[in-house]
């Protein structure tokens, strides 16, 4: 299940100085330019050595979200296709298309789409996010083990044979994500849920370089992912085995999968913590009273220290705090994503997770009226995030750079950064209302619009 998120930029800012609603009427209509796209991107290996791999390829196969554990090791037994059945948004197909081609270079599944009226193994079935809410309220999308479409779902969802851990043998898997939502989101969706139906079942929020990661900051299938289900689908593992079994053939496994993994330091574990969970999963619940919101990310902080200074676990309660805090403390809310920031920048494998810390503080610097700094901020992060392959983040970062070369004189570059971040904006956002106020709300922090609201 992919939960629910927004992505936040630091405008905050806006509410406190009361310029947003002033900011958005004084914007014209956008002139759209065609969206832009990522390009294919070579496989990146995982940081790992293969007893950590093999530590976190049993935690995410055995046991589920909610703790349950798994009966036995499940997957699809020979070749898997793939229908896409109802009416979805012009990007799921190819997004879906080129998924599959990565699924089939770099985890080596014979996975294939078949048209919507073959039966296939998975069904991708795009209902409205309304109708997902009303079963999931906090899921931006799902899949369910033995159904093949929403009607069915909704017939057998008390259904034990639907529950996952009752699943034995995985022979259809039903996928669910919104139809009315941006591209990226779609996209993010089939990347979470296809690898959930093929395989790990688990979200852990120690894991810096996975989508199965709660906190959201990689939104395609990574290396580490894409290795995971490899081992998932490697010959010497089938459906029905116990999990001592699959403990003792993962080392023969990664050490022919991974070899650089033979030779990396083994990572030390630190226990995962039942009420640091509970704390994080309320502090960033948007169901919830904002006090209550507050609270329970102060207290993550607090419990998260127990983790150790270099933990990612640290930096995300210091995140979450950051963007709670934005609209009435803005400046605690910079002093909360600097102190993740500091994590994250001496970490290898958390360049991601910077970058959207990266754009929290360039958007501070931007109001501040320091735009040679919120530029350097965002043009050290703009690689990475193409890699990640994160249009939404993208964007933003672009409007701020446009901004702050509209602030230092530039006229024709911040035309021309705008116009890019735009196109971006179309896959990462896709609705021009919501294009339009990001775009309004940023020129709302700069300085040059509180001169001149007319800019």
């Amino acid at each position: 299940m992919r939960r629910a998120i927004l992505i936040t930029l630091a405008l905050g800012l806006l509410a406190a100085c009361g310029t947003q609603q002033t900011a958005r009427q004084a914007i014209a209509p956008l002139a759209l330019p065609p969206m832009n796209t990522f390009a294919p991107s070579p496989p990146r290996a995982p940081m790992l050595s293969n007893a950590t791999l093999a530590r976190d390829f049993m935690d995410l196969t055995f046991t589920l979200e909610n703790g349950a554990s798994m009966p036995v090791f499940s997957r699809f037994e020979g070749p898997i296709t793939v229908q896409v059945v109802g009416a979805g948004p012009a990007s799921l197909v190819p997004d879906l298309d080129r998924l599959l081609v990565r699924l089939r270079r770099e985890a080596g599944i014979d996975i294939s789409r078949v048209s919507a009226t073959a039966e296939g193994q998975i069904t991708v079935q795009p209902v409205s996010r309304a109708q997902i809410q009303r079963v999931a309220p906090s899921a931006a999308c799902f899949v369910r083990p033995n159904v093949s479409s929403w009607a069915e779902y909704r017939a057998r969802r008390n259904d034990p044979e639907t529950f996952w851990n009752r699943l034995r043998e995985r022979q259809k898997m039903a996928i669910f994500l919104p139809a009315d939502v941006s591209p990226q989101e779609v996209r993010d969706c089939l990347h979470e849920e296809i690898a959930q139906a093929l395989g790990p079942v688990n979200d852990l929020y120690r894991l810096p370089q996975s989508v199965f990661n709660d906190d959201n900051f990689h939104t395609v299938l990574t290396g580490y992912d894409m290795l995971v289900l490899r081992v998932t689908y490697d010959d010497a593992l089938q459906t029905g085995m116990q999990r001592r079994e699959v403990a003792a053939r993962l080392p023969g496994i990664l050490a022919r999968l991974n070899p650089r993994g033979g030779q990396a330091a083994s990572a030390g574990r630190t226990a995962d913590n039942p009420d640091w969970q509970s704390a994080i999963s309320l502090a960033t619940n948007p169901g919830e009273r904002r006090a209550r919101r507050l609270g329970a990310a102060k207290r993550a902080v607090v419990l998260s220290n127990g983790f150790g200074a270099t933990d990612t676990r640290l930096a995300y309660a210091h995140y979450v705090l950051g963007r709670l805090l934005l609209a009435r403390n803005p400046d605690q809310a910079l002093g909360s994503f600097l102190a993740a920031g500091r994590i994250y920048q001496n970490r290898p494998d958390t360049a991601i997770h910077e970058a959207h810390v990266a754009m929290q503080i360039a958007a501070f610097q931007l109001s501040a009226g320091r735009p040679e700094i919120a530029l350097g901020l965002v043009d050290r992060n703009l690689d990475v995030v193409i890699q990640s392959e994160h249009a939404a983040l993208l964007s933003l970062l672009l409007l701020i750079k446009a901004e702050a070369l509209a602030n230092l004189g530039r006229p024709v570059e911040a035309d021309a950064v705008q116009t890019d971040a735009l196109a971006w904006a179309q896959y990462g956002f896709g609705n021009t209302s919501d294009i339009q106020a990001r775009v309004a709300e940023i020129r709302a922090i700069s300085p040059r619009t509180r001169q001149d609201p007319r800019s």
